[in-house]
């Protein structure tokens, strides 16, 4: 199965090309260097966010450039307190972190009660909590994703406020009636963004 691509260019509201970053790169190169008029603007597939490409210099020069953006590794999250002392024996630490949680004396009580007690029960609540939103978090972030990219690259189209209203109140067949107008490459890669938004409705 091939897998999704990373990035999409558009060349203003016409779709160039589609592939990962080095590919979509390269892409923005040849159109520049093809006389490309519209403005070049790539889109992260994952996050609907605007992708800055590099394209001084040779078609090698941008590939390398962007290679290197494409394999770094992210960067390392801050460590939030100095390492400790190595642990005797017992069990391990898994990982969990201890940080400041503040209930009222009743919630206290009954957290106490649980098998487990307190840290036990928590983290059972969160993961119960977490299993049960999974539906309405992977809405809210393809709404999110399609909200980012439609405001960057349609605006100024007709029918883009009422496009988002329908979004973010899961009215699928008025979004499909609000961006029927748009150019046929804005409108396809927007519902293509959207569609988890009405997935689970």
């Amino acid at each position: 199965m091939t897998a999704a691509p990373a990035c999409t260019l558009f060349a203003g509201h016409r779709r160039l090309a589609e592939g990962d970053l080095v590919a979509v790169a390269l892409a923005a190169r040849r159109a520049l260097a093809g006389g490309e008029r519209g403005a070049l603007l790539a889109f992260d597939d994952q996050t609907g966010r605007q992708v800055e490409l590099d394209l001084r210099g040779s078609a090698a020069e941008v590939r390398a450039r962007h290679e290197a953006r494409r394999e770094a590794p992210p960067p390392a999250p801050e460590p939030e307190a100095a390492p400790e002392a190595p642990r005797g024996p017992g069990r391990p630490r898994l990982g969990v972190v201890a940080r400041e949680v503040t209930l009222l004396p009743r919630h206290w009580d009954w957290l106490s009660a649980q098998p487990g007690g307190a840290s036990v029960a928590l983290r059972r609540l969160v993961e119960e909590a977490r299993r049960g939103a999974g539906g309405r978090d992977r809405v809210r972030r393809s709404q999110e994703v399609a909200y980012r990219f439609m405001t960057a690259l349609a605006g100024d189209l007709p029918g883009y406020e009422e496009a988002n209203r329908a979004l973010f109140s899961g009215d699928e067949a008025r979004f499909e009636a609000s961006i029927a107008p748009w150019p046929a490459d804005v409108a396809g890669y927007a519902r293509r963004l959207a569609a988890g938004a009405f997935a689970s409705r």
